[in-house]
């Protein structure tokens, strides 16, 4: 069994407005008071109105659902003692004129320096999966392996329709924004762990990056700890989604360690395929047809699905792990993932229902055992999910 870990970024949003609010240090000082939370899980991110939390090392996916509910419970009642609201979204929906300032470290200044528009545009919000591996090369060989399956992790976690009041067409803004950087998506593959060193620190010697922090890929090696460590998803919205998501991540890395033929098979895809790939998942989230990583090609959501779980299948169970993953992901091709959820919310009940239901489903009851979540799920019988098309502007931005 591979241990897992699971690091989740949140916006704080104003409570009346769902703005963005530059609270982050007050929050964190506050929840660094409960019992419940130990300070050292809670981080400062790039901008003021946001926070990161990180779980500690699991080896179950109930250990994964109850640290994040702990967590964000924990966060969301300090949010509240200043005024604001935990946001589990992607993307801020909404936003001020006024940039939100960056946290005050030296790395986060001398990034905002750097590249001052990119900065004041990273209210965005990701969900990384860290998974242990035994060596760096095996960490290596799962990264290549990893590289045709990010497209369809875009899909399933797509979160961030909406961007300074505004739908955006895509059900994964975040993936947009993170790819102006300049290395970012989808990693290229390295001829093993020498191959991988030699390549991250050239770019730092030269002085094209800062640091090995700096490197954006939707997947790489962890620096601090012996994982690897997948990038490509957006914050989600329900705890049990963000544990299934975990879940899916681990049985990729577990099966291309056992039986890389499984998740693998020749031939390796092109590079442009893959970015390809990454833009319609990030354009369509689960809507339409989903990349299928087993095959290079599109194809509809339950047939994916299925294939990707008779792939995963021996992992998943060997794990403990199918209770969870696999009714889990036929619920969300039947009520939708994040992306659909939010924009359903916004033509129903407007500004402040989607402002509502965010915060609260970020920081909700506890998810229980996926068998009881949110009623029971629905076997993948056909593509329920059709709120995909981008609708008009959903208003002014606030301020």
């Amino acid at each position: 069994m591979l241990t897992v870990g699971v690091e989740e970024e949140y916006l704080l949003l104003d409570a009346a407005t769902g703005v963005p609010v530059a609270r982050a240090e007050q929050v964190r000082q506050t929840a660094g008071l409960q019992p419940a939370i130990d300070r050292s899980e809670v981080q400062r991110e790039l901008l003021q109105a946001q926070l990161e939390i990180a779980t500690p090392v699991c080896e179950t996916l109930d250990e994964v659902a109850a640290h994040l509910e702990r967590l964000r419970g924990a966060l969301a009642a300090a949010a509240a003692e200043h005024g604001c609201r935990l946001a589990a979204c992607g993307a801020a929906p909404f936003a001020d004129r006024l940039a939100v300032p960056v946290s005050d470290t030296p790395r986060y200044r001398t990034i905002r320096a750097e590249a001052p528009q990119l900065t004041d545009e990273q209210l965005i919000n990701g969900m990384h999966v860290h998974t242990a591996v035994p060596d760096r090369g095996a960490g290596v060989a799962v990264l290549n392996g990893l590289r045709r399956w990010l497209p369809l992790l875009v899909a399933l976690s797509a979160n961030s329709p909406l961007w300074n009041g505004t739908d955006t067409g895509f059900a994964d803004w975040r993936t947009v924004v993170f790819s102006r950087w300049p290395i970012s998506g989808v990693p290229p593959r390295f001829d093993g762990a020498a191959d991988y060193d030699e390549r991250i620190h050239a770019l730092v010697d030269t002085g094209l990056v800062g640091d090995t922090g700096g490197l954006y890929w939707q997947a790489r090696l962890s620096e601090r700890y012996p994982t690897v460590e997948t990038r490509a998803m957006d914050v989600q919205l329900r705890v049990d989604e963000a544990v299934m998501l975990a879940g899916l991540v681990r049985a990729i890395t577990a099966t291309l360690l056992t039986d890389p033929g499984r998740a693998a098979a020749p031939p390796e895809p092109h590079p442009e395929a893959l970015a390809a790939a990454v833009w319609y998942a990030a354009r369509r989230g689960c809507t339409e047809r989903l990349p299928d990583p087993l095959t290079g090609t599109l194809d509809s959501p339950p047939v994916v699905v299925d294939r990707v779980l008779d792939a995963l299948g021996p992992a998943l169970r060997r794990n403990g792990d199918a209770q969870w993953v696999e009714p889990l992901l036929a619920r969300l091709l039947t009520e939708g993932n994040g992306a659909v959820r939010q924009r359903r919310e916004l033509r129903r009940n407007g500004r402040a229902g989607l402002v509502d239901l965010i915060s609260a489903v970020t920081d909700g009851t506890p998810s229980g055992s996926p068998a009881t979540s949110s009623g029971s799920p629905a076997t993948p019988s056909g593509n329920a999910v059709t709120d995909g098309t981008p609708s008009e502007p959903v208003g002014d931005p606030a301020g």
